[in-house]
């Protein structure tokens, strides 16, 4: 479990102290504001909205949102490189892009504005997780286009921390970084952190000896036995953060350290909805559902109703009552995998996986095709200490356990420690080698 070290209380912001009404009234201001600056100054919006039938003043209340029509990657890809934003080039004073492995990237700007806001969310989010002044973060996310690196970086400084910017690789002197100079935060994918973990033990270091107390995780799916395997290895409090770039970039929500029960959106910013992935029906707080999310005061790129494609429910707010929670993002429209009817998951894989006795958390999903049929084998790595006979029981218990609780029946590969490509960003779940 994570060290008992208390967390030094934090101050809320004026937004953090909102009551609902007065949170209500702010979004519909805003969002009035919004619709009529992508309307009146980016041409997608206007084709969008008049194709629909409805203008930015037909805006009267929340609940109109739904009149308006949804953004979608393909949108960003089309406007590509600029044409999506409503401001003049001058005003622009950084553009971020996705990395275009699946066609050409998404690409995002910022007014001064914008970074400003941009760094007090990703401030706030620091804050949630425990972070305080004075404290020293190392970030390991990337830096360059991906906004991972530079969005926690700024939202660091503002939130008066000092920064260790690591970007990825070079594991072993990372390790060596986190010992010398003793951050207190750690900021990393989930997947990059069991890298470093790892290379602890490689280096016969104990990682709960250091100095880290505050692990913020984002930019891929995690699951709650992710969470208690990197607390129980590191002994830190592991919080998850969320964004992604056609929004803003890190710091859209972030769970509380107080609570760890889901992430508070920050809705003075980012107003979310829920949605059927398939009949597009807005959900009811709790139902399951695509991630949706509208901009409240973004200048460069107002995005309306962009469909993240990631799959999670909204839930009452906690630590931050006005604001809302999402519930950890269980997966990607786009990540699921419909083998033989059944739709699957990785994060469903991944937790069988991590509670597998003699198994490393460090697993990928290969997708082959036999003859007409789809088949999928589970790799998974041994841990160093993990006996033959541990590794020849973890084959039955991982199928055993993907054929009653997924409902599908795979292939199990034990496969040598090291043996997985590791990843300094964002990993690769799914080894597609099905022929089209």
């Amino acid at each position: 479990m994570a060290r008992s070290t208390p967390i030094t209380p934090v101050t809320l912001d004026a937004a953090e102290r909102m009551d609902l009404p007065e949170l209500r009234a702010l979004q519909l201001e805003r969002l009035r504001r919004t619709l009529r600056h992508a309307y009146d100054n980016v041409e997608l919006y206007r084709k969008k909205f008049d194709a629909a039938g409805v203008a930015p003043d037909d805006c009267r209340s929340l609940a109109d949102l739904v009149r308006f029509p949804f953004t979608t990657k393909a949108d960003l890809r089309e406007g590509y490189p600029f044409g999506m934003f409503a401001v003049p080039m001058d005003q622009v004073r950084r553009i971020h892009a996705s990395s275009g492995t699946t066609g050409r990237p998404t690409v995002v700007g910022y007014t001064e504005n914008d970074l400003s806001m941009w760094a007090d969310v990703v401030a706030r989010s620091i804050r949630a997780a425990g972070g305080r002044r004075g404290h020293k973060v190392h970030i390991s996310y990337g830096y360059g286009l991906f906004t991972g690196g530079l969005g926690a970086h700024y939202g660091a400084e503002r939130a008066g921390c000092t920064v260790i910017p690591a970007s990825g690789g070079m594991t072993a002197r990372q390790v060596q970084i986190i010992q010398d100079f003793q951050p207190e935060i750690i900021m990393v994918t989930p997947s990059y952190m069991l890298t470093l973990l790892d290379e602890f033990d490689r280096q016969g270091v104990d990682p709960r000896g250091t100095s880290l107390r505050i692990g913020i995780f984002g930019a891929e799916p995690w699951t709650e036995e992710m969470r208690r395997e990197i607390e129980e290895r590191m002994d830190i409090h592991a919080v998850d953060i969320y964004g992604l770039s056609e929004v803003i970039g890190p710091g859209v929500a972030q769970e509380c350290v107080e609570t760890k029960d889901g992430l508070h959106i920050w809705e003075d910013h980012f107003y979310p909805e829920v949605v059927d992935p398939f009949t597009d029906r807005v959900m009811a707080e709790g139902e399951g559902g695509e991630l949706v999310f509208t901009s409240l005061t973004k200048e460069a790129l107002p995005i309306i109703r962009y469909r993240t494609r990631d799959l999670t429910r909204l839930l009452p707010g906690t630590a931050r009552p006005a604001f809302r929670r999402m519930a950890k993002v269980t997966g990607r429209c786009d990540d699921m995998v419909i083998l033989r009817g059944v739709n699957v998951f990785p994060s469903q894989i991944e937790e069988i996986v991590l509670r597998t006795p003699g198994v490393a958390p460090h697993f990928q999903i290969r997708l082959t095709r036999r003859g007409r049929m789809d088949h999928m084998t589970v790799r998974a790595e041994s841990r160093p200490d993990a006996s033959p006979e541990q590794r020849e029981a973890a084959v039955a218990t991982i199928a055993r356990a993907v054929k009653d609780g997924v409902g599908v029946s795979v292939d199990v590969e034990i496969v040598a420690p090291e043996t997985l490509e590791r990843s300094m960003g964002k990993f690769k779940r799914i080894d597609d080698q099905r022929e089209d």
